[in-house]
């Protein structure tokens, strides 16, 4: 998994409530295991026609959030039901972080064991920062995890709060298969005693 350490990018302001996972990914792409080439369909019944022609009026859709690093969102982002193809399409298209209120839990956690950076801000600090990524000429944010951070175009600058397992898994790159290689030497080391002590097990 990437690390994360800071993100200077174009935030896409995207001012609704309830985001399900299926507006995120429709359920007909589900049926792929890889990981790559989701972007294309991210918030496809939003973004797309029928005929597969763009919706101009959808804000990925718009200059210069078609390079979009950041989601503002509405409140309840990522609720619906459980599918992690929702983070690999976000992280496809190139989104490393959602800003919100607030996420649905699965989603949230998923998130984080896909490189992705979920902030959870409070009312007034999500109005402030959807104004920022309205604002075309300058819709630039900074996300510093290690300061816990958030800077705006003018200035400013935003604190929130992350578990701090999940920060340093973020910082370090480490998902669960990267958690468990930490401890390799351990798992082979009990590996090699259990095959002096009980080889029949290893028959």
């Amino acid at each position: 998994m990437e690390k994360f350490n800071s993100l200077t990018g174009v935030a896409a302001p995207l001012d609704m409530i309830n985001v399900d996972t299926d507006k995120i990914i429709p359920k007909l792409h589900l049926r792929t295991i890889k990981r790559t080439g989701l972007g294309k369909v991210l918030f496809e019944e939003m973004r797309f026609e029928e005929d597969g022609t763009e919706k101009p009026d959808f804000v990925l859709n718009q200059e210069p959030y078609r390079d979009a690093k950041i989601i503002v969102a509405g409140d309840n982002f990522g609720c619906g039901s459980s599918r992690e193809h929702a983070p690999w399409a976000l992280l496809d298209f190139g989104i490393r972080c959602v800003i919100s209120t607030s996420f649905a839990d699965i989603f949230y956690n998923n998130s984080f064991k896909n490189g992705i950076l979920p902030i959870k801000v409070s009312k007034d600090e999500l109005d402030a920062l959807m104004a920022d990524a309205r604002d075309k000429e300058n819709p630039e944010l900074t996300i510093d995890l290690e300061r816990q951070e958030i800077k705006r175009p003018n200035g400013a600058v935003i604190s929130f709060d992350l578990d701090p397992f999940r920060k340093e898994c973020l910082l370090g790159g480490l998902d669960d298969i990267g958690l468990t290689l930490q401890k390799d030497d351990t798992i082979s080391a009990f590996e090699e005693k259990q095959r002096q002590s009980e080889p029949w097990l290893t028959r």
